[in-house]
């Protein structure tokens, strides 16, 4: 009997146990639905009902519901009630600061303020809390205040840096922001990081200027005291690369390669990225840094490999390179690869050799040699010897052997289908065909092409297959005469013979001058000129089609090419940023669109990255 009676009553518990929670459930589910709606006259009575059961969970919206009232008096209750619930939590002070100055009463605030940080002890969640408190209600002077005392408080566990360097940001004061990041440094140099990332948001958006050169000064200060942290030299380091100024990247590099003992690593990847960016005078500077540590350098080889293929690029990029200098180049290819010899490690230097052998010295026969010699050595990577057979595949073009060049096309589309080469492969093949007056089935591969991933191969195929499909057979008449001649065109420029292409343009200006290929004609002509250093005319050409066909698919691709000679090559900065700014006003959606934007704003003087 007594058994049965214990499990009615465990049962009557259990039964009043669920009610109770769902009337609780109920009461915050009609709080907060009255709330989003803005009924808070109604809202409150299921708030205060919440509180009683659950304090901590229903405080905020509660509070908030009362001051949407303006009912003060009893927020006023609320928030001290609170604060006897939790006396250690300083940021209630702030919350009754705020319902103060809400209400005019000013010096109040600023007691339950200030009483706020009085009440802080040594834990940095809580000086993280009440500052967070301080910035949410835009007391910025105090949330200052907050980290500085916490600073002192915790005796070295944590800077505050980030929160202050945010603080001091949103206050407008730049020096103090970039002095707190970079103390970051003296306190934990793994933030170093997280550091590049936030000063490089924080330039970029820094549309008054100036923010990067207080860097500079900070960490130069920082470098020039004496400091034997190389951490700061790191940053300054990376800083001049954003800026793009290489001429102190060089020697900032320098510097920390000897103080690193780094063999001239970071000297051959700044002399990469200074090829990139044309910066040739330079590059080799860093390659001949690295070659003068002697043969025995771990990277003596790869400088040796990497001066060479700069002075290349130097040459045969500039469009006015004269025989002597495809000779001196000729010449110190011969010497470097007598030195390293023909093997594994070379083979890059042998392919760039065979290259310049048959595109610019006229000598197919000895550039296939080359590359033959490269194939048949061992323990090369497929990767490697893929490439090779494109840069073959392109000689045999030149050669007049398409046959044999789409063989070595397809070699490498069948063994790297699913690959950015695989895919390289299948253009230069369909690219061929094109060449050969074979449309249909060119655009047919393009078409494939179009969906790869390969973001550069995408635009390549989609810019060719736009080109025969717009062109093929126009007026009705199946007259396919002006594509065939532009085709010729196209290949005798691949094979860099520029004058011919040229003359090859313009026959088609000649005898079909109403033709819709003409902007196209155009472009391509500025391109040619641009390669023999003609930017004038180069210049020209692409004004005129921005000009004349302003809505056509080349219009933004035109402007972009102008202002980027305008400001690489006739330094005309003024000119150049209202190109740029122009290609942002008419073409906002461009593909070009980010660069021109960066540009634009470095030209107007904004010092960005």
């Amino acid at each position: 009997m007594n058994f049965l009676k214990s499990i009615c009553i465990l049962f009557l518990l259990i039964v009043v146990s669920t009610a109770v929670r769902a009337q609780g459930q109920n009461n915050i589910d009609l709080a907060n639905q009255y709330a989003s709606t803005g009924d808070c006259e109604k809202a409150v009575i299921y708030f205060e009902k919440w509180y009683s059961a659950d304090p901590y969970n229903a405080y905020q919206p509660y509070l908030n519901c009362l001051i949407a009232l303006k009912d003060y008096k009893n927020a006023e209750k609320l928030i001290k009630k609170q604060i006897k619930k939790s006396p250690a939590n300083s940021v209630l002070w702030v919350d009754l600061g705020t319902l103060y100055e809400t209400q005019g009463e000013l010096s109040d605030a600023k007691q339950q303020y200030e009483k706020a940080i009085k009440s802080l002890f040594p834990d940095v969640q809580q000086i993280l809390s009440l500052g967070a408190a301080f910035i949410e209600k835009r007391k910025l002077d105090y949330a200052e205040i907050t980290y500085l005392e916490g600073r002192k408080m915790v005796n070295g566990a944590y800077p505050f840096s980030f929160e202050l360097a945010d603080v001091y940001g949103q206050l407008q004061q730049p020096q103090k922001m970039v002095d707190e990041y970079i103390g970051i440094l003296d306190f934990n140099e793994s933030y170093l990081p997280n550091l590049q990332a936030i000063l490089q948001n924080k330039m970029a958006f820094d549309l008054e200027g100036g923010l990067s050169d207080i860097i500079r000064t900070s960490l130069l200060r920082k470098t020039q005291k004496g400091n034997q942290n190389p951490i700061y030299n790191e940053l300054l380091f990376w800083l001049v690369l954003q800026e793009k100024d290489f001429e102190t990247a060089f020697i900032q590099a320098k510097a920390l390669d000897k103080r690193n003992d780094e063999n001239g690593s970071r000297l051959i990847s700044l002399g990469k990225l200074c090829v990139t960016n044309q910066q040739y005078a330079i590059a080799e500077n860093c390659f001949n840094y690295v070659i003068s540590k002697g043969k025995m350098n771990s990277n003596y080889i790869t400088a040796r490999i990497e001066i060479i293929a700069a002075q290349d690029q130097k040459i045969t990029s500039s469009g006015n390179y004269t025989p002597a200098d495809l000779q001196k180049l000729e010449q110190d290819y011969e010497t470097t690869l007598t030195e390293l010899g023909k093997n594994q490690i070379s083979a890059p230097l042998i392919s760039n050799y065979a290259h310049l052998k048959a595109f610019y010295l006229n000598k197919t026969d000895e550039a296939v040699t080359l590359l033959e010699e490269a194939l048949a050595m061992p323990r090369n990577s497929p990767l490697f010897l893929a490439q090779c057979k494109l840069e073959l595949g392109d000689i045999l073009i030149l050669k007049n052997e398409v046959w044999d060049a789409s063989l070595y096309y397809s070699q490498v589309d069948k063994d790297f289908k699913n690959d950015a080469i695989g895919r390289e492969a299948k253009f230069r093949n369909a690219r061929l065909s094109y060449y050969m007056g074979e449309f249909e089935w060119a655009a047919a591969q393009l078409n494939v092409l179009k969906a790869a991933t390969s973001q550069l191969i995408s635009n390549d195929a989609m810019q060719l297959g736009l080109l025969i499909i717009d062109n093929l057979g126009l007026d009705g008449d199946s007259n396919i005469t002006p594509l065939l001649i532009y085709s010729r065109a196209d290949l005798l420029e691949f094979c860099n013979q520029n004058d011919k292409a040229l003359v090859t343009l313009d026959s088609i200006v000649t005898e079909f001058p109403t033709h819709s290929l003409m902007d196209e004609i155009w472009y391509k002509k500025a391109g040619i000129y641009y390669k023999k250093g003609d930017f004038a005319k180069a210049a020209d050409l692409w004004f005129k089609i921005f000009e004349t066909y302003p809505d056509d698919i080349l219009g933004d691709d035109a402007l972009y090419k102008l202002a980027d000679l305008t400001e690489t090559k006739l330094n005309e900065n003024v000119r150049a940023k209202e190109l740029f700014e122009m290609l942002l006003t008419k073409y906002p959606g461009s593909l070009y669109a980010v660069d021109a934007r960066k540009r634009y704003r470095i030209l107007r003087g904004d010092g960005l990255n």
